[in-house]
């Protein structure tokens, strides 16, 4: 039985992000989410942080099926060079139940 996984980010937009058009940015945003859905991920909690912080301008949670959607998540993420316009910090974890 595959267990859900737990991704916790922290990101911000690099400047190659700020070099393209309202248009393809917002291509690129569409395309995430439609990978994201395809995943079938879900958004636990995203939030600005921009105001608090000198680094990181939001960050989240999200929860995937398993490790293999996430990875194939991210492996599309990589075909349009997502990560050429994001820079992050990523924190993947399971859920613990204390007993």
């Amino acid at each position: 039985m595959s267990k859900p996984v737990y991704q916790l980010f922290t990101a911000r937009f690099t400047e190659a992000w700020y070099q393209l058009s309202k248009k393809e940015q917002d291509q690129l945003v569409a395309k995430e989410g439609e990978s994201f859905q395809k995943a079938g991920g879900k958004n636990l909690a995203f939030a600005e942080s921009v105001w608090s912080n000198e680094k990181w301008q939001f960050f989240g949670v999200h929860q995937f099926p398993d490790l293999d959607a996430l990875q194939a998540h991210t492996a599309r993420l990589i075909e349009f060079e997502w990560f050429r316009y994001i820079d992050s910090h990523v924190i993947l974890g399971k859920e613990y139940i204390q007993i």
